[in-house]
């Protein structure tokens, strides 16, 4: 089973691009800190909709089930929104995605 899926989607074209941006959001955001897109796109050069995506992924099984927290920042109007990746526990029968 892909790992990534879509319409568009094709492993030989998206596969190595799409597991970089992952790694690149998870080693940006493992360290509990809140930030918006916009942040996170200026600390590693990603577009905010991948981020967001990538950020939805690290919520499947099959990412490594990540607790994602988002919360409303500054005026709750205005739609800005940041986010908290926390640091899970492994057991033994849980898989690991290899962000190497």
């Amino acid at each position: 089973m892909p790992r990534f899926n879509g319409s568009d989607y094709d492993p030989s074209l998206d596969d190595k691009r799409l597991e970089t941006q992952m790694g690149k959001v998870y080693s940006c955001m493992i360290d509990g800190s809140w930030r918006t897109l916009w942040q996170i796109s200026k600390m590693i050069d990603e577009p905010e909709a991948s981020i967001s995506a990538q950020l939805r992924h690290l919520r499947k099984p099959r990412f490594g089930s990540y607790q994602v927290n988002k919360r409303r920042r500054g005026n709750p109007e205005s739609g800005l929104f940041e986010y908290q990746l926390l640091k899970r526990v492994i057991s033994e029968r849980q898989e690991s995605f290899n962000f190497a």
